[in-house]
């Protein structure tokens, strides 16, 4: 072969080989777009609710319901994991976050209107179909959305969520002294439930491994707690929450009838639920799945990586 030729063949080959590396680069590139996490607000009965989105819109939906007293942030690192593949929609409720804080003289703070405005969220961002994510306080919220709605939903994950009374757990002794009388002790249920060594407690529980645990997660949380106005929003709330008690059988006999696909993810170093919960979630729906985490009641603190593969192969299932 003349040198003229060997240089041409070298030269094509090199263009083979940038081109590819190229595609290449632009995939990733556009891999990367679609895992970008976009921070939105929309109107909700006059009120700015925020959310954040990720993932192609023509993907499946998860929804993702927060607690207690994180907001929409504690999802990050799952929005940034699955976006390749899904549409993740995690809003802040009314009084959490960068949602509106409405009075409590103007705005009721109870689960009933949370999930209220909740159901207007979806309506405004036009999402008819969705598996709910549901964390702590995402569960009351999440299943009377699911029982008002039920063609909406695909399917449900579970993660440090009570749905059963006895998952309350004997540390819910003082909180339902406050339910039956609440002059009596909203001093001491505010003193408790606001309080920075509450909160830190919230994440760790007794997880030995402490190192784990960013401290900006209960330091931001603390400060946020104690903000004008959120004692009173907070504790309004927390005294509704005797109305999830309540309504337990008729989320139990929904799951027992409809048998919905079904996800339960816990923390076992969580301190806030009885340990036993999960697996009350098998008795009423014996083909969950049920996954037990070295984790906290916010297992996605130290745990994303886990739950992440855990909810991609889950998701899998929802054809």
């Amino acid at each position: 072969m003349s040198p003229t030729r060997s240089i041409v063949r070298a030269l094509r080959i090199c263009a083979v080989v940038l081109a590819a590396a190229l595609a290449v680069d632009a995939q990733e590139k556009d891999k990367a777009m679609g895992q970008q996490v976009i921070y939105r607000t929309v109107k909700v009965d006059g009120l700015s609710i925020f959310y954040r989105e990720a993932g192609p819109t023509e993907a499946p939906t998860l929804l993702l319901l927060h607690g207690l007293p994180s907001s929409s942030r504690m999802f990050q690192p799952l929005l940034i994991r699955l976006a390749d593949r899904y549409h993740l929609v995690a809003p802040d409720y009314p009084g959490f976050g960068h949602s509106d804080w409405p009075d409590p003289k103007q705005f009721d703070y109870t689960f009933d209107h949370i999930a209220s405005v909740m159901e207007g969220f979806t309506q405004a961002l036009g999402l008819s179909h969705y598996t709910l994510y549901m964390q702590d306080y995402g569960g009351p919220v999440g299943f009377r959305m699911a029982l008002a709605h039920p063609e909406r939903v695909q399917a449900l994950i579970v993660q440090d969520a009570v749905s059963h009374n006895e998952g309350l757990g004997a540390n819910w002794a003082t909180r339902r002294a406050f339910w039956a009388d609440r002059p009596a002790y909203e001093e001491k249920l505010r003193t408790n439930l606001l309080s920075l060594a509450t909160t830190k407690t919230r994440h760790i529980g007794d997880d030995p491994n402490i190192e784990l645990y960013d401290p900006d997660l209960w330091t931001d949380e603390y400060a946020f707690l104690n903000s004008p106005g959120q004692a009173q929003i907070q504790s309004d709330l927390f005294y509704d929450y005797r109305t999830n008690v309540d309504a337990y059988p008729k989320w139990q006999a929904w799951m027992q009838k409809v048998r919905p696909k079904l996800l339960v993810l816990w923390g076992k170093h969580d301190l806030s639920f009885d340990p036993a919960e999960p697996e009350r979630y098998r008795k009423d729906v014996p083909s969950a799945e049920v996954h037990i985490l070295d984790a906290g009641h916010f297992a996605l603190d130290t745990k994303a990586e886990e739950i992440a593969a855990l909810v991609r192969e889950f998701m899998k299932t929802q054809k």
